[in-house]
């Protein structure tokens, strides 16, 4: 970053801190930031703002906690600034921000992601189980030092990996609101473009390329083949052998394609094709490919400047994102494991949820949600299966349909037309009306 460009960031914040009023080193009037330690040795970073709208105050709004995929995503990175906080990546104003619609809390979650931080290696969390434990301690600490959130309708919206987590997460949090040791009114979970069967993602890529002239008949061959050792990895319950095969596919694609991006089948990878350097393993070669586009450096850049200047309680020797690859490393023999059975006893609990997925996306394409969806146990599946889904106008365009969704008692799907993985990013306008009508506003 430039002393120009870090000049015009500072100055930019000054103006913020100036008119909204500097409360204390962690609130700048309508914003809020802590930490908390949520395992000795593992701190827990969150970034809230409060809700924005022209017609309602704070109160009167849903609260919505983001969690971003990798795993080793910065939600008050990546979430924050690339997708639907208040302000873009060159601190312009969001014309679809979701703090528009509802107070918006944003964790670096698990530990280790964006400026989230363990002090040993040992304190990093290598399955959901721990990530779901330690943010039910970040959400107790949090609802109790915001006592005027506990009775506002609240959701988690996810994206990726993050709604693996998320699912995990919700169906601790409905047993710890219902037993009164998480103090809030827990409204819903949205998995966008999630992570939770992913055995259905990898097994649909052949098919969905191919009938996306993506692939020709030898390449659907070669990813159909890579794809079955992963299965049969999975059904042995091998998950790291399962990661590791699920790394190598993605591999083949890459050569079948001529590097298809796996965020958005439109475009191309927007760096050279990602082949194994001598002597990495795959781990690293995935953490490239599924993390690093997730701290890029213009990112890291505002990150580690003058954001982390303006919280003002970022240890010194803690670095946006500089643990994200270790996040996504520990986690490896985790990442296979599917959760289906977790939103099978979400439903089962009466939680609304929430699936939606971007039309363009490859990584979690919508055939294989559409797969483990059909698979679902919930005594609703039946009669869901039989409706018909509803079109839904591109509120950017009016007329030209923007999305279907269909809904039955407490289990809805969207299907965002244009989008890729990132919907939001990609189709705003569109992600921000699905807000509106999953928390129930006109």
């Amino acid at each position: 970053m430039s002393p120009l460009t870090e000049c015009f960031y500072l100055s930019f914040f000054l103006v913020i801190v100036v008119r909204q009023g500097l409360c204390s080193p962690r609130r700048a009037g309508s914003e809020a930031w802590d930490y908390v330690e949520v395992r000795p040795g593992a701190h827990m970073f969150w970034w809230l703002y409060y809700a924005d709208s022209p017609s309602a105050q704070y109160k009167d709004l849903p609260l919505v906690m983001w969690l971003q995929g990798g795993p080793g995503g910065s939600g008050t990175g990546f979430g924050n600034f690339e997708e639907i906080g208040p302000l873009d990546r060159d601190l312009q104003p969001r014309k679809n921000s979701w703090v528009q619609a509802a107070s918006v809390l944003f964790v670096d979650n698990p530990v280790g992601t964006g400026f989230s931080y363990t002090e040993k290696s040992d304190r990093f969390a290598t399955n959901v189980s721990t990530v779901a434990s330690d943010m039910l301690v970040l959400l107790q600490h949090f609802f109790t030092a915001k006592p005027e959130f506990q009775s506002i309708p609240f959701y988690i919206f996810s994206e990726s990996y993050g709604g693996k987590m998320a699912a995990a997460i919700a169906m601790e949090l409905t047993k710890a609101a219902a037993q009164g040791s998480v103090k809030c009114r827990f409204a819903g979970v949205a998995l966008g473009d999630s992570w939770i069967s992913p055995l259905d993602s990898v097994m649909t890529w052949g098919p969905y390329l191919y009938s996306t002239s993506l692939l020709d008949d030898y390449g659907l061959s070669d990813v159909t083949s890579a794809a079955e050792k992963v299965k049969q990895a999975v059904e042995k319950e091998d998950f790291l052998k399962a990661t590791e095969l699920w790394s190598m596919t993605e591999t083949v694609v890459e050569q079948d394609t001529n590097g298809v991006n796996f965020y958005n089948i439109l475009t191309q990878q927007p760096d050279e094709k990602l082949t194994s350097a001598e002597g990495e393993n795959f781990i690293a070669l995935q953490a490239r490919r599924h993390v690093r586009p997730l701290n890029r450096q213009s990112l890291s850049e505002l990150m580690n400047g003058p954001i982390r200047r303006k919280l003002a309680v970022v240890p010194e020797n803690v670095t946006w994102g500089g643990q994200a690859e270790a996040v996504f490393s520990y986690m490896a023999g985790d990442f296979m494991k599917p959760v289906v059975d977790v939103v099978d006893q979400l439903l089962a609990a009466g939680v609304n949820v929430t699936v939606y997925n971007g039309q363009l996306d490859l990584i979690v394409d919508t055939m294989g949600q559409e797969r483990w969806v059909n698979q679902l146990k919930w005594e609703g599946l039946p009669t869901f299966s039989k409706l018909r889904w509803t079109s839904l106008d591109d509120p950017a365009s009016p007329g030209v349909t923007g999305a279907f969704v269909k809904t039955y008692k407490n289990f809805a799907f969207y299907w965002i037309l244009r989008a890729g993985h990132m919907v939001p990013s990609d189709q705003g306008p569109m992600a921000l009306q699905m807000l509106k009508m999953i928390t129930q506003q006109d």
